[in-house]
């Protein structure tokens, strides 16, 4: 009975994590107070393409329906970003990084703080957009702010909370898999709406087999992206201890080509549609704000260039954070490791931060080709924002990594129960 514990323990997170995603899809057709569900049908179908349509994308369709989950993670997601980016420019952040679990907690309480000022900010902006759409909200006024204010911030503070409950009793990155279930959800419903468009003529059905073929394409490279790994070789010298001879033994280093995940693609989109969604909620009518935001559209030169730059500006930067050469160098000469024809130290951190330059460069590049690549077709044709490069990225990073975990414990699962086994025999 005790040998199947562990088989158990997998199955039991595995059903608590997908009704803990059952109840965030329940919480994104639940409706805000004061809307008319007509009038925000209307505004939707003209608000696609801004930082509207990437926020219903991140949160599964809930901006469409603008329900209490509204904003989705996304406020938690830019906490974490700041804080994260603090901890590479402020001494306070590293000092708290590099105190170990009690730092750790520190941190997530300022990004649990931050996620609450954030969504406080984003929820009034929220309220203030859909009161200058007209007839939108039934009983404009102050009471309607407060309402949709706390009722955003609370469905924020719930989803972060859902996203720690997957974390630590379920399976996966909890955060990770709500933005994965929001954008997987909706696919079906944007596959058949490109296929209607097919059947009305809006695109050729040649264009969809295309379309078919690209995502195909895609995700099959962004596999093959995410696995790459460059291997660099540690040795331990040999130790003698008495009459045994100890060590010797050799290992490598793996290094990740895209180390950054997709975090860069979600900030530098965040930034750069924030004009088109200005323009959209009708907030500015001044006309040269009008017509500068124009040129942020998809499709457009100056915001191709912009994207493509903050994803390869975020890359390097959020890989500099998560992955430290000196540290690394100096944990291999602490256990008598060293790289053959590199000196230990200095010398070595240097190669290594040499070698994971030139991979940061070739996963900035992969990440820009793999988020620009659908946005033409998106900026030219009706194609829905959950087929964007943005998304499948989410998707398939979020999907290796999920069944990556459930390896991991299959795996530990059965060492537990082969050890158990010797121990039984003995």
């Amino acid at each position: 009975m005790s040998s199947s514990t562990p088989s158990n323990d997998l199955r039991n997170r595995i059903i608590f994590t997908i009704l803990i995603l059952a109840i965030y899809r329940l919480g994104t057709f639940v409706p805000l107070p004061g809307i008319d569900p007509e009038q925000l049908q209307i505004m939707m179908e003209g608000n696609q393409k801004g930082l509207l349509g990437m926020f219903n994308v991140f949160a599964g369709g809930a901006v469409s329906r603008m329900a209490i989950f509204a904003l989705g993670i996304m406020p938690y997601i830019s906490s974490s970003i700041i804080v994260q980016l603090l901890t590479g420019v402020s001494d306070y952040f590293k000092n708290l990084k590099n105190q170990g679990e009690i730092g750790r907690k520190k941190i997530t309480q300022i990004t649990r703080y931050g996620t609450v000022l954030l969504g406080t900010v984003q929820g009034y902006g929220l309220a203030v957009g859909l009161e200058s759409s007209s007839n939108l909200v039934i009983n404009p006024g102050v009471f309607f702010k407060i309402s949709t204010v706390t009722t955003i911030v609370a469905g924020t503070i719930f989803l972060m909370w859902l996203g720690e409950q997957i974390t630590q009793r379920g399976i996966g990155n909890g955060i990770s898999l709500i933005i994965f279930s929001g954008i997987v959800a909706e696919i079906p419903r944007a596959l058949v709406t490109t296929f209607e468009l097919g059947k009305t003529g809006a695109i050729s059905g040649f264009m969809i087999f295309m379309i078919l073929v690209l995502l195909v394409a895609t995700i099959m490279f962004i596999v093959f992206m995410e696995r790459a790994l460059r291997k660099i070789l540690i040795n331990y010298p040999k130790r003698q201890m008495g009459n045994k001879m100890y060590g010797g033994d050799s290992s490598h280093l793996p290094l990740k080509i895209n180390a950054a995940g997709v975090i860069p693609a979600i900030f530098a989109s965040a930034l750069l549609l924030l004009p088109v969604t200005f323009s959209n909620f009708s907030i500015s009518e001044n006309e040269t704000f009008l017509n500068i935001s124009s040129f942020f559209s998809q499709g457009q030169p100056l915001y191709m260039i912009l994207y493509a730059s903050g994803i390869i500006f975020f890359t390097f930067f959020y890989t500099s954070i998560v992955f430290n050469p000196n540290e690394t160098a100096e944990n291999l000469r602490k256990y008598g490791g060293f790289i053959p024809g590199i000196r230990p130290g200095e010398s070595t951190a240097i190669y290594i931060d040499n070698i994971l330059t030139k991979l940061t460069t070739i996963g900035a590049l992969y990440l820009t080709l793999v988020c620009l690549m659908p946005e033409f077709l998106i900026a030219n044709y009706p194609i829905p924002f959950y087929l964007g490069g943005t998304s499948i990225l989410i998707v398939v990073v979020v999907a290796i990594d999920t069944v990556t975990q459930i390896q991991t414990r299959l795996m530990s699962t059965q060492y537990e129960q082969l050890i158990k086994k010797t121990k039984f025999g003995k």
